[in-house]
């Protein structure tokens, strides 16, 4: 009885410790914290959930289940702020801003930090370019595009290389789960598959193949959807309608500063190519419908324009997995796929491809 008594302590005891090895124990004293409660956003058993933590005198403690690393978020200091949590003791220290913010006792947050400084000065030269976007002319326009898209080439280049010499990294998880929620399939596949099967086999990786099968809708050469919505008017449009051009479906909203910025490039290639065969239908992922209709006043968009009002829900953002927009799609005359996140001087650069000798 003794000798059974001792065998189950054992078992708990062991339980036990194993239950530990997997809490994080997050401590933060942020001096310019004023907030009385802050909320955490993470993944748990494949889930997003939240936790809600009490703050006093900018200081606080999270005790949280983490088996597997990941990158988790919160608002601190009113502004967006995200770090690796894994198991152990981990520490949050600063001053009155996001970049004050010191973290130490996490691995993950330490090699994400080396690898962050190998793209600063990619970073800062993007940064100097974007404060000069839409301030210059039209020439100087373009070569300031084409400059910051070879930026965002070498990004990817150093990211894609980093996954690969670190196949069961968590940073290297996270830089695919990034890749998979705003870029395009063929980035997103490649990235995923160089990941060690142990990574992929993960929680956030199963998550990232989840968002692949969904992704992979949009992937070219994929069969566009026959979608139908509603114009401004309340009439159905369905997008068969529409087979034998070459078509640009553009995910935008009146509340989207960034779709409005892009609207007047879009309109100037549509004036330059709609005798050609070519046309726009735009999907608004609005849900005030008085706004939508001023919006397309407004910014002189004469093409098709069709929503649910149902806003981030818009089924057709939905079923192709649009997290961000402005996004586009471009599809050729037999309905099929063929360019994926036109704006800018790479959407003239596309359609003058395929469109300017026509």
């Amino acid at each position: 009885m003794i000798k059974k008594l001792k065998f189950i302590m054992s078992l708990l005891l062991c339980a036990s410790i194993g239950a530990y090895a997997q809490t994080a124990i997050v401590l933060g004293n942020i001096s310019g914290l004023k907030e009385s409660k802050i909320v955490f956003y993470y993944f748990k058993d494949g889930k997003s959930v939240t936790d809600t933590v009490k703050v006093k005198d900018g200081q606080f403690r999270w005790v949280v289940k983490m088996p597997e690393a990941q990158k988790v978020s919160v608002v601190l200091l009113d502004d967006y702020y995200q770090f690796f949590v894994e198991s152990g003791n981990i520490k949050i220290t600063g001053g009155k801003t996001i970049e004050e913010l010191k973290v130490t006792g996490s691995k993950t947050q330490d090699e994400y930090k080396a690898h962050d400084q190998t793209l600063l000065g990619l970073n800062n030269q993007r940064s100097s370019l974007y404060d000069k976007w839409g301030k210059v002319s039209d020439e100087e326009q373009a070569v300031l595009e084409a400059k910051i898209e070879d930026l965002g080439k070498q990004r990817k280049q150093r990211n894609n290389q980093y996954i690969i010499e670190h196949p069961k990294s968590a940073v290297s998880l996270s830089l695919v789960s990034d890749k998979a929620i705003v870029g395009n399939y063929e980035d997103a596949i490649y990235a995923y598959e160089k990941l060690d099967p142990s990574a992929q086999n993960s929680m956030i990786g199963k998550q990232i193949a989840e968002r692949l099968t969904v992704l992979k809708r949009s992937a070219i050469g994929a069969a566009m959807l026959n979608f139908t919505q509603n114009d401004p008017e309340g009439k159905p449009v369905q997008f068969a309608n529409f087979k034998g051009k070459y078509v640009l479906v553009d995910f935008w909203a009146s509340w989207c500063g960034p779709c409005r910025a892009e609207n007047p490039n879009v309109l100037k290639v549509y004036n330059q190519y709609k005798d050609k065969n070519f046309t726009v239908v735009g999907i608004s992922l609005d849900d005030k419908a008085d706004r939508w209709k001023k919006a397309i006043k407004d910014d002189k968009m004469p093409w098709t324009q069709v929503s649910d009002l149902k806003g981030w829900k818009n089924e057709i953002a939905t079923y192709f997995g649009i997290k961000g927009i402005p996004n586009t799609l471009l599809i050729d005359p037999k309905g099929n796929i063929i360019a994926v996140g036109l704006r800018g001087e790479t959407l003239v650069k596309a359609l003058g491809k395929y469109l300017g000798g026509v």
